[in-house]
């Protein structure tokens, strides 16, 4: 683009949605929307004279000052700018529109006459809070004299002395940084001593990651939520910020094998102890309450993989009547289709592997509640570590965009293949809440608006049928995970308690026909006959 094209912009720009059109704000707009672009030598002091002149408006959005006044957010861009520069323009003394316009054909003739330089871009410094920006007119002799070799310029060109930025981007930029600068000492002490607010170290926080973050808090309805690196992260985590040493927490049968090995392994060398319960013995609840001095009950809903569903809002009631907090893994139902705060939960976790990431390609995992609560997680895992790469966090939030649209087609498929399944003569028993002969179907229509994506079953036939079944598929993968636009299936017998003897499994409730099929967003029709046809295969 023509360099006079950029000088008439600048020139006639004002700007809607700040208080002051002729704040440091405002001119650091001016020039950082064009400071991108190298100028001629010659124009540089006409462009900084006469950047006042106003009749096109740009508009930016309500809360656009609150993130040009972040310091994070100004590190949320990958674009890089040319040296800052350095003479002062005041916007006191705006030029008359005739040396506006003589300055404008100056600008096009130079243009037209001269090939920009590298050296002679103009860039930004210090927007936010600064009544004047500064413009030098020899950029070459600024900031780069302070660089007497080719290696430091590739280092520190374009981002030492500021940098653009891209608050009118429709993605979230990924800020790829593992500390954060402060420009002087005294900011720094500003900061430590909370009259300032910024970010610090890359465990700490991540501009990238907090969009995640509130996205998450949104469909929740929570207050704060805490993004880690994965969903075992985010409950181990709540574990040991939550419950002290010698404590006591209540679980129930089925739950996610992993978290059943941390509770029993884990945290008794810490003294704790756990009480396990069925999902729907709330007599048994009441009883380990009245017995023990209970910091949390802890359960998925529905649960991994029978799918049990448990009763929140009673759970909550006899809990808070005891003292004891309530944390529900929510990863099999989504935050679309239960809202376990509202019914009463303390702390709701997910796998964020699963559903909200939604595309097989990340893990994460994130704990949602009040803030005193997840604030006391966030304290540990600023120690403990656990921190989830902003590029994770990026794919986190493009993967719940399309949230709602996946779940839709995932609880639709999911309760039509559950039918089929339940109608088929090889199929001894199917699990799954959306269907009356499940033991708390009428529970799951209280307190869910779907019922997940994920069917499990049990073929007639023992391990060896089972597996036949399963190879003759050709859509699903065979993997461990769910959640994703891929469909998955895996006996757990293999997938998750192959270590363990047929007996040992049983204890568990896990038999050797027992299949779980996580749905994915194919075409239910194209799903529905390579099941048919897996099943004629046995």
């Amino acid at each position: 683009m023509a360099v006079s094209s950029h000088a008439a912009l600048i020139g006639s720009a004002s700007f809607e949605g700040l208080s002051d059109p002729n704040s440091g704000v405002a001119a650091c707009l001016r020039t950082h929307s064009y400071a991108r672009f190298a100028q001629p030598k010659s124009v540089k002091g006409t462009l900084a004279s006469h950047a006042l002149s106003s009749s096109r408006i740009f508009k930016f959005p309500p809360n656009f000052l609150r993130q040009l006044s972040n310091k994070a957010r100004r590190n949320c861009s990958n674009i890089g700018v040319a040296q800052v520069v350095a003479a002062s323009w005041s916007n006191n003394s705006p030029p008359s529109s005739s040396a506006a316009a003589a300055a404008a054909t100056s600008v096009d003739a130079t243009a037209a006459a001269s090939v920009p330089a590298a050296s002679d871009a103009v860039a930004l410094e210090g927007c936010v809070g600064n009544e004047s920006l500064k413009v030098e007119e020899d950029l070459g002799d600024s900031r780069t004299s302070v660089f007497h070799s080719d290696g430091s310029v590739a280092i520190h060109a374009g981002e030492r002395f500021g940098r653009g930025r891209v608050d009118d981007a429709i993605t979230t930029p990924v800020v790829n940084t593992s500390a954060y600068f402060f420009k002087k000492t005294a900011d720094l002490i500003d900061f430590k001593e909370k009259r300032a607010v910024s970010f610090e170290y890359g465990r700490y926080g991540n501009p990238t990651t907090i969009v995640a973050e509130e996205k998450i808090s949104a469909l929740e309805g929570a207050e704060s939520t805490l993004i880690v690196a994965s969903g075992m992260c985010a409950s181990t985590m709540m574990f040991l910020a939550l419950v002290p040493a010698g404590g006591h927490i209540v679980t129930t049968t089925d739950c996610y094998r992993k978290t059943r090995i941390f509770i029993e392994t884990i945290l008794p060398k810490m003294g704790i102890t756990a009480t396990t319960i069925d999902p729907a013995d709330m007599n048994s609840l009441e009883l380990a309450l009245k017995e023990n001095k209970v910091s949390i009950f802890f359960t998925e809903s529905p649960t991994n993989p029978f799918l049990r569903c448990v009763d929140i809002k009673l759970v909550s009631e006899l809990c808070h009547q005891h003292g004891a907090l309530v944390c529900i893994d929510g990863t099999f139902a989504t935050a679309l289709n239960q809202k376990a705060l509202s019914l009463g939960a303390d702390l709701v976790i997910h796998s964020a592997t699963k559903y909200l990431g939604g595309h097989n390609d990340v893990i994460a995992g994130c704990v949602s509640g009040s803030l005193k609560l997840v604030s006391e997680i966030r304290n540990l895992h600023h120690v403990i570590g656990g921190t989830l790469n902003p590029n994770a966090a990026y794919l986190l939030i493009r993967g719940m965009k399309t949230l709602h649209l996946r779940v839709q087609q995932q609880n639709s498929s999911a309760l039509r293949m559950a039918k089929l399944l339940e109608a088929h003569p090889k199929i001894k028993c199917v699990y799954y809440p959306g269907l009356p002969s499940h033991p708390e179907h009428n529970l799951a229509k209280r307190q869910m608006s779907g019922f997940g994506g994920v069917v499990s079953f049990e073929v007639d036939g023992d391990l060896t049928t089972t597996i036949k079944f399963i190879d003759s598929l050709k859509i699903p993968y065979i993997a461990p995970s769910f959640g994703g636009c891929e469909s998955i299936i895996d006996q757990p017998a293999i997938m998750s308690y192959w270590d363990l003897n047929q007996t040992e499994r049983l204890k568990y409730g896990i038999k050797d026909n027992l299949v779980r099929f996580s749905i994915g967003i194919e075409e239910f029709e194209d799903l529905k006959a390579d099941i048919l046809q897996g099943l004629e295969a046995i």
